[in-house]
């Protein structure tokens, strides 16, 4: 049995090329005692992963040269050396960017995929879900009536972002997309009560009109002219929340920073960033309060699935350029 694997060969330098990628092909690994060994059904690509690219210091350790990549995965458990968890549960890991993986069982946690699709469980009821949750609700300490601005709005973190403020009693959400077609999906179904695309004039113009009285939430997943936009329409004691800065990731030098942090003295604001893996401990209630919003439909989600793992670089690259329409998924 052949085991297909992407692997990092070189480090990119700007945007990604293929000639930096090689799907390989490896014996499927025997799992040792205490493993379980997961044919994996859905991958996650996500922009983080383009850090790891690099070797420069991050929060995550970069990837190393010549051996298969990592990332988000739910699979079936096919074989197993280890209690509690059997053939044929489903589990959700992070060894994915390969068709099978052999890894600890304490790294693998069971999910149901009679209570939800399993690629949910990269989704909107998993890292993505309680990134959104933890950002808003956390770090930016959301609170009702807030006006809320999102950056990257159809993405899979930024749609929810919208869509929890609003459930949680946001007196208005704008958001901003790089396309007609997405502001249309934010106004249409995800209940935005404004939004724009950012490819039709300056930033700052357009969260001014549509946001005439400022906001007082900013979630940042795309930096740059977003960023300074939104310390420009920051109203007293506002608060920015830092997940991502996606217009930046493949620069060759460094970005200018916003030129009006000066504002910041004047609104009090607070700029802050923060990552998912330091809010695990709100995942109980993340899934308590998301889960029944997901099954009822109040909370809607989207999923743009490539099919293969021959494609998995493809569906990378395509989040990097804002192919998706939420959460990009790979399924084998």
């Amino acid at each position: 049995m052949i085991n297909r694997e992407w692997h990092l060969l070189s480090r990119p330098v700007g945007w990604p090329k293929p000639e930096d990628f090689a799907l390989v092909e490896a014996p499927v690994p025997t799992p040792g005692e205490g493993q379980v060994l997961v044919r994996n059904k859905y991958l996650s690509v996500d922009p983080y992963m383009r850090g790891r690219m690099s070797a420069a210091k991050s929060y995550a350790a970069p990837f190393e040269l010549g051996k298969v990549m990592q990332g988000g995965a739910v699979g079936e458990v096919v074989a197993s050396n280890a209690e509690g968890i059997a053939v044929g549960d489903h589990v959700l890991h992070f060894f994915g960017w390969r068709e099978y993986a052999a890894l600890d069982a304490q790294h693998a946690v069971k999910v149901d995929p009679a209570a939800a699709p399993l690629s949910t469980y990269l989704g909107v009821l998993g890292m993505t879900g309680l990134t959104a949750y933890a950002g808003l609700l956390r770090t930016a300490a959301f609170k009702e009536g807030d006006i809320v601005f999102v950056s990257g709005a159809a993405g899979a973190v930024g749609s929810q972002v919208g869509q929890i403020a609003k459930l949680k009693g946001a007196s208005r959400v704008i958001g901003s997309a790089g396309s007609d077609e997405k502001v249309k999906l934010l106004l249409e179904e995800y209940g935005f009560d404004a939004a724009f695309n950012y490819k039709n004039g300056p930033v700052g113009e357009q969260l001014r009109e549509a946001a005439p009285d400022g906001i007082d939430v900013y979630f940042d997943n795309v930096g740059g002219d977003h960023l300074e936009a939104a310390i420009g329409s920051l109203n007293q004691g506002g608060r920015i929340a830092v997940c991502g800065m996606i217009s930046v990731y493949n620069n060759t030098e460094p970005a200018p920073g916003p030129r009006n942090l000066a504002r910041l003295i004047q609104t009090r604001g607070r700029i802050e960033g923060f990552l998912v893996g330091d809010h695990y401990d709100l995942q109980p209630q993340f899934v308590q309060e998301v889960g029944p919003w997901v099954a009822s439909g109040a909370l809607k989600y989207r999923e743009t699935v490539v099919e293969g793992i021959e494609n998995n670089l493809e569906a990378f690259l395509g989040v990097l350029r804002g192919d998706n329409t939420g959460k990009m998924i790979v399924k084998l």
